[in-house]
């Protein structure tokens, strides 16, 4: 009986193009609505830590949040292929069609089902800093490296968090920040020099409709 893993259809489908081996970032996020720092990132992403592509992760909806004001997974994922404007950036909607609604839960789906392709998550560093507050967030580090992205003025509270303390002796050197998607985790790196500072919540108005759109 062979032992190859056969990926259900429904899954391929909302998984980006890829091919063996690609190191593969992972950004996660409402994307409500996505923008520039969005972009930014995943390209600072890329050259930093020697990505083949950043895949985007709008996810139905994120369990630390209010999702009252959160528009429809349609016009995100639109909007989102919209600002990403990179052949490198895929947008995808994996984790509605493998409905989890835990990062734990989508990152064990990918490693599990596309067990030759190198991931790494990355987050912000106001991520970094409520870490410890997300489902099994020691596992998540346990599971895949992990990037975080400076974001002033953030970073002071980022580095001195629960799970920055925690993990402390697993971070990388900054120089070695293209070996990350190499490493076994637990294993993470702090990458500085990205001075644009946009946020979802100072693009949305008070009634949760997007600024600069009806």
């Amino acid at each position: 009986m062979s032992n190859t893993f056969v990926v259900p259809r429904f899954v391929a489908q909302a998984v980006p193009p890829h091919t063996e081996g690609m190191r593969i970032g992972l950004l996660g996020g409402s994307f409500n609505p996505p923008h520039q720092a969005h972009r930014a990132i995943s390209r600072f992403a890329l050259r930093r830590l020697q990505l083949d592509r950043v895949w985007w992760l709008v996810t139905p909806g994120n369990p630390l949040k209010e999702n009252g004001n959160l528009h429809e997974l349609g016009a995100r994922m639109r909007a989102a292929r919209d600002v990403a404007d990179d052949p490198r950036i895929e947008v995808s909607c994996l984790e509605s069609v493998i409905r989890t609604r835990y990062t734990i839960d989508t990152i064990n789906t990918l490693r599990r089902r596309f067990s030759g392709l190198r991931f790494v998550w990355i987050m912000g560093a106001d991520n970094l800093a409520q870490f410890h507050r997300w489902q099994d967030w020691r596992r998540i580090a346990g599971q895949v490296p992990m990037a975080v992205i400076d974001r002033p003025p953030q970073s002071f509270r980022a580095l001195a968090s629960p799970a920055a303390q925690a993990l402390s002796r697993y971070r990388l050197p900054e120089n070695k920040a293209a070996l990350l998607a190499d490493q076994s985790a637990p294993a993470w790196v702090f990458l500085t020099g990205l001075k644009l500072n946009l946020s979802s919540t100072g693009l949305r108005n008070p009634d949760g409709s997007w600024k600069g759109t009806k």
